[in-house]
């Protein structure tokens, strides 16, 4: 699929004809991964809305879904309550969540990192051997990184019952990144960062693409599928 030319296409006719007609904010509009997104969640992709947790969360689980096709990179997404668990608690605090999942058999793993007012994601490179912090005002977070990174290695003693090796991995605060020109796409950046990052291809958007990736969106979340 040619992305470039979806990025300046009108996917407008695309959505379902009722989508902007006045209806309940409480209005279930789709359900999937065990989640429920409404009217008011949706409405989060309009204009210049900052996203919410809910719309975050599920177009995670849209990224790990195109990750168990065959020849796509594995992909485990944490839900928006990780980071500041993690932050607070250590992995104490979250070690549970992953009895089901092995995340040393995937090839990224992402967090999504809310401080406050701004979204940012960071992610786990397994091929790579990195923790990279994507923030689109250019901001660092070590602490972040470093909290990672402990929680890494404390996961495979947990689960592996064993230490794992991270004398080569590298921490980065990503730099020659796309940056948002605006106080509000900070969650659309996070998003676009992660499925990018995900099906590995070069971080090349811009802001200038954001009205279009906030219809896209729209549509990938009501039909469940990426385009």
């Amino acid at each position: 699929m040619n992305h470039s030319l979806l990025v300046t296409a009108d996917i407008t006719c695309l959505l379902p004809s009722d989508i902007s007609q006045p209806r309940p904010e409480a209005e279930v509009l789709v359900e999937g991964f065990r989640l429920q997104l409404n009217r008011k969640d949706i409405s989060t992709l309009a204009g210049l809305n900052w996203l919410n947790d809910e719309v975050i969360n599920f177009y995670m689980n849209l990224l790990m879904d195109r990750g168990q096709m065959e020849g796509r990179p594995k992909v485990h997404a944490f839900n928006t309550f990780f980071y500041p668990k993690i932050m607070s608690s250590g992995h104490n605090g979250v070690r549970r969540w992953t009895r089901q999942v092995d995340l040393f058999a995937m090839d990224f793993v992402l967090i999504p990192v809310h401080l406050g007012m701004h979204w940012c994601l960071a992610v786990i490179d397994f091929g790579a051997k990195e923790i990279r912090y994507y923030d689109s005002m250019g901001g660092q977070n070590n602490a972040c990184l470093n909290a990672v990174r402990d929680y890494l290695l404390a996961e495979s003693m947990d689960k592996k019952k064993k230490k794992y090796d991270m004398t080569d991995w590298k921490q980065i605060n990503m730099k020659e990144i796309p940056q948002q020109m605006n106080g509000s796409d900070c969650g659309m950046f996070a998003c676009k960062f992660a499925e990018y990052i995900t099906r590995k291809a070069p971080i090349s958007f811009t802001q200038e693409n954001m009205p279009y990736f906030r219809k896209r969106m729209v549509w990938e979340i009501v039909n469940k599928k990426l385009l």
